[in-house]
């Protein structure tokens, strides 16, 4: 009876594959609940579900430097999602990045950090979504203009940008620092947002996970470096912002509030810590550059600038207000080397929870209306060289770019 019931747990979950795997209904119960964490680590609903619409069913618009990618149905749908495909076919997407039939996926694709996930997690992430309802949804994934929509490309991308293999645990470190290079390098592919990116759209390894431009947002240097890093932060700082999305240090917004909103707010309090272990142990940059002299011009301007228009909520010393309003002083985003998301934030508002110019507090408003692209490159030079912070001036035609795409 006990084998029975086994065997209808698995045919109800369509495991046919994993037979051997799942020796009672209890055991294929765990590994769904298993995947259904994993794809929450992996965040896949943010490329796989539009909100307000199905869980999974695709169409999830991702831009690229070379077009548009649409995220696909990954629901068992037979004729649009994953309906007549088996394990091995999941498996080849994850560690291969070739699709069904031996297509091969473009980048946008994680699979460069997937292909370190384990094998047994793959086949739970395979059983979880054997239980997700099956949506009928058509999506033509690749809308990309010639001679981008063409995969044959991707032979020659993949072998100057993808390693294959499985993560391998490193001798010398703890198990709970593997833990977090195992979630930071494979399912959670932070640097698929985080490191920055060649000509051709591959990882520059050599600088994983020191910050790169997406989609008109920084993701910043999550490194260890004290300066433009994390390196000030402690392991329960690093905890706090992924559980909350606030710490005495930032406060998420744009893509990075998504990811905590669908991911990162739902891990483990073990699993973030691993992950902050990590990240901590990694080898600080060389020092911090000088900051422009405090006499400049535009250092002059952007004091008076902010102490009339930002220093009531940032506080003048730009230590901020804890969960309220992000600390400026020694702050990674603000000492990048790259303004745009400071830019972005100035020109059109955020608000923790990644909504835009919210009518709500606390929130950070939009100053495009009463703030000339000269005040704001003057005001965000003062607070990046400020306070022990350093980082490259701001640029009237920076500001003035950002401001031509946001409003154009």
């Amino acid at each position: 009876m006990k084998t029975l019931l086994s065997l209808s747990a698995m045919a109800l979950l369509g495991l046919t594959v994993q037979a051997a795997h799942a020796g009672t209904g209890a055991d294929s119960y765990n590994l769904v609940e298993k995947g259904r964490y994993l794809a929450v680590v992996g965040d896949c609903t943010a490329c796989h579900t539009v909100p307000g619409k199905a869980p999974f069913s695709g169409g999830v618009a991702i831009e690229t430097p070379f077009g548009k990618l649409v995220g696909a149905n990954i629901t068992p749908d037979p004729d649009t999602g994953l309906g007549h495909w088996t394990f091995d076919d999941f498996q080849k997407v994850m560690s291969e990045g070739h699709s069904k039939g031996g297509k091969r996926l473009y980048g946008a694709m994680p699979f460069t950090a997937y292909t370190k996930v384990r094998k047994e997690d793959n086949l739970a992430l395979w059983a979880y979504l054997q239980t997700i309802e099956p949506v009928n949804n058509p999506v033509e994934t690749n809308q990309l203009p010639f001679p981008f929509n063409v995969r044959t490309s991707l032979i020659g991308w993949n072998m100057l940008n993808f390693t294959p293999g499985e993560f391998t645990p490193n001798a010398e470190k703890t198990p709970q620092w593997n833990r977090g290079a195992y979630l930071v390098e494979g399912l959670g592919h932070c640097g698929t947002c985080h490191t920055p990116k060649n000509l051709i759209g591959g990882d520059k390894n050599d600088q994983f996970l020191a910050g790169s431009n997406l989609q008109g947002w920084i993701a910043p240097d999550i490194t260890a470096n004290a300066h433009s890093g994390i390196g000030q932060w402690s392991n329960e700082e690093i905890v706090e912002y992924l559980k909350t999305g606030a710490n005495r240090f930032d406060i998420a917004s744009g893509p990075m509030a998504e990811a905590v909103e669908n991911s990162t707010q739902h891990w483990t309090d073990e699993d973030l810590m691993a992950v902050a272990v990590y990240l901590k142990d990694g080898q600080p940059a060389a020092a911090a550059p000088q900051p422009v002299a405090a006499d400049t011009p535009a250092m002059v301007a952007g004091k008076a600038i902010y102490a009339d228009r930002c220093s009531a909520c940032h506080v003048p010393n730009g230590e901020g207000v804890k969960n309220l309003f992000p600390k400026l002083a020694a702050a990674p985003l603000v000492n990048s080397t790259d303004p745009t998301s400071l830019i972005r934030v100035v020109l059109a508002g955020s608000r923790a929870g990644g909504t835009e110019a919210a009518p709500t507090g606390p929130a950070m408003p939009s100053f495009a209306w009463n703030l000339s692209d000269d005040n704001i490159a003057d005001v965000l030079t003062y607070v990046r060289n400020t306070w022990g912070n350093a980082a490259p001036a701001v640029s009237v035609g920076e500001v003035s770019d950002l401001r031509g795409d946001l409003h154009p």
